[in-house]
């Protein structure tokens, strides 16, 4: 059966997970059982499609305190969006009916820290797959140095991580006729957030609407 769960009440839900998570009162483990298992053998109805970074620190399910089959997570270095990303966001909202898609970025993204280093130093990677990702923050970042944020590395890098997570959710929402359509037509919310290492909180601060 499809998932029926709105987006906003989907971000709700997301959002009680992460206090949780982030005030050290998580209740994963009620959801890691055989039954849980057993029961997801026969399909899956994920509330919340989470377009994430690979980095070890952000595993969604845990800062979100959500278990099994609660999540469809989608992470790649640097939460950018390729055709495969937009493939995966597709196939959720078209097969599950699932309406919420957040994308996550976090504090310290190596992907954004190896970003600004290849414009201001000009140290590139020897990886032509790693400079695929880094090329697709460069827009991100490019326009943010020719402001005063240049000279502080740390601010750079946070203001560079949230510029990039804005354009992977637009990109989501203009880069595909499916989630446009839905989008205009059936509920569907992209959402951009930042996830802090320092803290365990997650800031919804993009396409978020106003209630």
């Amino acid at each position: 059966m499809p998932n029926t769960i709105s987006a906003l009440k989907a971000l709700d839900r997301l959002r009680e997970g992460n206090l949780r998570f982030s005030q050290n009162l998580t209740s994963l483990d009620r959801m890691m059982t055989y039954q849980r298992r057993a029961e997801l053998t026969a399909g899956q109805k994920p509330f919340a499609i989470i377009l994430g970074c690979s980095d070890s620190r952000a595993p969604a399910e845990i800062l979100f305190d959500q278990g099994l089959g609660d999540l469809f997570v989608i992470r790649v270095a640097g939460n950018v969006v390729a055709p495969s990303q937009i493939g995966s966001v597709e196939f959720a909202v078209s097969r599950y009916n699932t309406r919420l898609v957040v994308v996550l970025g976090h504090s310290h993204c190596g992907a954004v820290s190896a970003t600004i280093e290849t414009l201001l130093e000009g140290e590139g990677s020897e990886s032509r797959n790693i400079a695929s990702i880094v090329d697709r923050v460069k827009p991100s970042v490019q326009p943010l140095l020719d402001t005063d944020l240049r000279h502080d590395r740390d601010a750079l890098c946070g203001a560079a991580v949230r510029a990039n997570v804005r354009a992977s959710a637009n990109q989501l929402r203009h880069g595909s006729r499916i989630i446009e359509s839905l989008i205009e037509s059936d509920g569907l919310l992209v959402v951009g957030a930042e996830y802090a290492l320092e803290t365990g909180v997650v800031d919804f601060f993009d396409g978020v609407p106003d209630v």
